[in-house]
């Protein structure tokens, strides 16, 4: 495959995520086309295969295998993926693997050792906030070095709502993982503890304990919390601010635009994921698709950082369930995939 070929890319999954994702790739970037579908439901299998002129197969381990699939994308449900990523290992096929990477720690390793097995980086997670304009920015200035080095970040993430099967635990594993793959990402350092204080449960919580302000305590001394609320009604409000030695850098509003009328001012925020972070999406894909050409996923978050994001999750979960402080124990990390970034 040259850099000027077009990317086969073939789908396993085609519930929300899958779908949007193949009309990315199939709308919005040049040089991908989308060969290969198949999900559980074979029937919304079929009718987005016959959407974009793909094929249907009946299950993922056949697709990974087909010869006319040069990549692969994961949408599948969380407990699928290790089989479906290590399987494109084995076949040598570039993978990119919506979060999680996999279900349990136990798991992610195993994917970690077939790929360092396998001698180079076939996997990319999908960690879109690497690839939003704004957290590019905000990593840009801290590296200028112009407002000293970092000592705090605070962030806040925050949903409208959260859908009916959502349990305690997603507040971490589903909502906060983000935050911890980004700070990680954002400071170069791995996560040394974690802690997760909860103050009076908001009224529209139900059984989910919301809010929640979860601190990470990185290994290089900076210290990151994250205000998690997932029932705040009033849109998708995800806010971020570094405190340096010498100046602050923050995410800008929420909203695009500030209207002035009658004696007021406001700003539209955003009503959900894709109206957020649906420019990173393209760009995250775009990036894959661009280095998956040459035969490896490299440069974006790998099968490491979805293990190290696993990791500090069951911790923070442990955190969680007892209040107390917990340490993050990871493996030893393989030459590979180098340090922390």
């Amino acid at each position: 495959m040259t850099a000027r070929a077009q990317l086969r890319v073939g789908v396993i999954g085609t519930g929300m995520i899958g779908q949007d994702h193949i009309r990315r790739m199939t709308t919005v970037l040049s040089g991908i086309s989308v060969v290969a579908v198949t999900d559980v439901d074979t029937a919304v299998a079929a009718r987005v295969a016959d959407s974009v002129g793909a094929v249907a197969h009946p299950d993922g381990l056949g697709l990974v295998a087909a010869a006319e699939v040069d990549a692969v994308v994961v949408c599948s449900w969380g407990g699928t993926h290790e089989e479906y990523v290590r399987a494109a290992i084995e076949a040598g096929k570039p993978v990119f693997c919506e979060k999680p990477l996999a279900t349990t720690q136990e798991a992610c390793l195993r994917i970690v050792a077939a790929e360092v097995a396998h001698g180079s980086r076939l996997v990319q997670v999908g960690y879109m906030r690497r690839y939003d304009p704004a957290y590019r920015a905000l990593k840009q200035v801290l590296e200028s070095g112009v407002i000293g080095a970092p000592l705090m970040m605070h962030c806040a993430h925050r949903n409208a709502g959260v859908p009916a099967f959502y349990e305690p635990e997603n507040t971490i594993t589903d909502t906060a993982v983000h935050e911890i793959d980004m700070a990680r990402w954002m400071f170069g350092s791995e996560v040394a503890a974690v802690r997760v204080l909860r103050p009076r449960a908001s009224r529209n919580a139900g059984e989910l304990p919301d809010p929640l302000l979860l601190v990470l305590e990185l290994a290089n001394e900076v210290l990151v919390d994250v205000e998690i609320s997932v029932n705040v009604r009033y849109g998708y409000d995800i806010r971020g601010e570094i405190l340096g030695e010498d100046g602050t850098v923050a995410l800008g509003d929420p909203g695009l635009i500030s209207v002035r009328h009658a004696g007021h001012v406001t700003s539209p925020v955003p009503p959900g994921w894709r109206d957020r972070f649906g420019a990173a999406y393209d760009v995250e894909l775009r990036e894959w698709a661009d280095s998956v050409t040459g035969g490896e996923a490299i440069g974006g978050p790998g099968a490491w950082d979805g293990y190290a994001a696993a990791a500090v999750s069951d911790a923070a979960v442990r955190a969680l369930r007892t209040g107390e402080r917990v340490t993050v124990a990871l493996a030893e990390r393989p030459a590979l995939y180098g340090r922390a970034r």
